[in-house]
């Protein structure tokens, strides 16, 4: 009778606890579940999502009792990260923060909630923000005293032609797909927050904001222009009316009547005022309407724009953003809509060196990596913090970086056999990510990059993993795989487990320090992740 075929404690089935402390994942194979603060900061930077084991609400519930939870146990920690998450742009989404503080601003904390209407006005930047936290905000606790004060100061403490921009741009908005109660206007939340002043200018704003027009005693003042404007663009009866607007008041493209937007001379006058992150949800158009065309100054423009890292980091723009543009802009033609463009090469290419400049700066790790890629089935559900990839999709484009800093890295595609997955040095995104949806898929097993190493004899000082940990297929798990390798080929190998989506899992053990759980596409993670490899942290 062979009983270490059934039991040996260096060598356990994923299906099976290898550890007291192992919770069981969603896909039946044992891991660790992170604590309370990881979760709340996977849900800040990935939001909450459809799963291939579970249902949005099961991610949404899962988070949002984390959330609460750790509000209660150290709330001003959690309004810390709430605020560098959304200031730094860490997130490619705004609304995750947005919720959260909504949390802070309901907790019985009377401290927690004065943290949270400090950081207010720094997390909630523009007029969908407002009626996102509004909209949330009555999911909480509703509108309590330092909550409407928070609401009353958006309105009375920025500067007017600011908010002048705020109430033309964002005039009313439906909040959630499909909730017909979701809806908010300026005017819903004025009648909520009551901001009262005496400046005639801020006061005629705010009339506007509820009336849609100008007081009839409206001051002759500069910062009202904008609202003058508005209202002559409506007005205008040529294309040439509109363009000498255009470049008159530097006006956005939200400020055009929708008749014109299909004139590629009036986005051409656009061209040089139009925000970056609305520059890159609209280079398809640009390019389909006429409005860049090969060697035109307005491409030399835009790819300059795109690669400024000092613009991208000002605007915030995310590496998803990017990402997201490349794929849609290198395909030619739109999803929805009769759309199609040839894509214009040096945009392509600006794009490409865009996503690269979106992460934090990280100093090469100077070390052997080898780079696991989880592209089993569940990898190919859902979305990456609600961009239009899957998480594979974007697992690929993430590992793309190390390939374009690193000297010594092997990259291997996993699912319950292992794949080579070469990436090249600066491999153009869209290609790469074709690459990877091209790929088969498979039961989950994350031991298999260590048991690679270990039996082809490499010598790895880091495994990085990137994976939605639903482990489960493999004979041994992958912490013991590592232990395994770290007898056999280099004791102080490490492991890093990046995580593509927003569970409370991890196959990185807690407990020892050569393994770390990090956010997948947080902007911080390649940096941190290569501080980790070189032993600093």
């Amino acid at each position: 009778m062979s009983y270490r075929k059934y039991f040996d404690r260096f060598r356990t089935l994923q299906l099976w606890r290898a550890r007291a402390d192992q919770v069981r994942n969603r896909a039946g194979g044992y891991v660790w579940e992170v604590d309370d603060l990881a979760r709340v900061r996977r849900f800040l930077i990935l939001g909450a999502f459809a799963t291939y084991y579970a249902r949005r609400h099961v991610h949404v519930k899962g988070s949002t009792d984390a959330l609460l939870r750790a509000l209660e146990k150290d709330g001003a920690r959690v309004v810390e990260e709430i605020h560098d998450v959304s200031v730094h742009g860490r997130a490619y989404k705004n609304e995750p923060a947005l919720f959260a503080l909504a949390a802070a601003l309901s907790t019985p904390s009377l401290e927690v909630r004065q943290a949270a209407e400090r950081i207010f006005p720094d997390v909630v930047r523009t007029g969908m923000h407002l009626f996102q936290a509004a909209h949330y905000l009555e999911g909480f606790r509703g509108w309590g005293r330092l909550a409407r004060r928070a609401f009353t100061n958006w309105y009375l403490n920025q500067p007017v032609d600011r908010l002048a921009y705020q109430v033309i741009k964002y005039q009313g908005r439906r909040v959630e797909e499909g909730d017909k109660g979701s809806r908010w206007a300026h005017r819903d939340i004025l009648r909520l927050a009551h901001p009262q002043t005496s400046d005639p200018v801020r006061n005629a704003v705010l009339y506007y904001a509820v009336k849609g027009e100008l007081p009839a005693n409206a001051p002759e003042d500069e910062a009202l222009r904008l609202l003058r404007a508005y209202q002559a663009i409506k007005a205008a009866q040529t294309e040439g009316e509109v363009i000498d607007l255009i470049q008159r008041y530097r006006l956005t493209w939200e400020f055009v009547p929708g008749q014109w937007l299909g004139s590629a001379d009036v986005w051409r006058a656009l061209l040089p005022g139009l925000p970056l992150a609305a520059l890159i949800r609209n280079l398809a158009r640009l390019t389909a309407l006429g409005a860049l065309k090969p060697l035109s100054p307005e491409v030399q423009e835009v790819t300059q724009r795109l690669t400024n890292m000092d613009a991208l980091r000002k605007a915030r723009i995310h590496p998803l953003q990017v990402l997201v543009a490349a794929k849609i802009y290198s395909a030619g033609f739109g999803v929805l809509g009769s759309l199609q463009w040839e894509p214009l090469a040096p945009v392509m290419d600006a794009l490409d060196k865009a996503f690269y400049l979106t992460f934090e700066n990280a100093e090469p790790t100077g070390k052997r990596l080898l780079v696991g890629l989880d592209i089993s089935g569940s990898m190919g559900w859902g979305r990456v913090a609600g961009a239009p990839l899957t998480p594979r999709e974007a697992a690929a484009a993430l590992a793309s970086v190390w390939a374009a800093k690193e000297q010594t890295v092997h990259f291997m595609a996993f699912s319950e056999t292992l794949h080579p997955f070469p990436i090249q040095r600066r491999e153009p995104l869209a290609r790469l990510v074709r690459r990877m949806a091209a790929m088969p898929f498979g039961r989950t097993d994350c031991a298999l990059p260590m048991l690679y190493a270990r039996q082809k004899r490499l010598k790895v000082d880091t495994f990085i993993i990137l994976t939605d940990n639903e482990t489960w297929f493999g004979k041994i798990h992958p912490f013991q795989a590592l232990q395994q390798y770290r007898r056999k080929y280099n004791p102080e190998a490490r492991l890093v487990v990046v995580g593509m989506i927003s569970n409370g899992f991890t196959i990185a053990d807690p407990t020892d320090p050569g393994m770390l759980d990090v956010v997948g596409f947080d902007t911080a993670t390649p940096r941190l992740v290569n501080a980790f490899a070189r032993g600093e942290v």
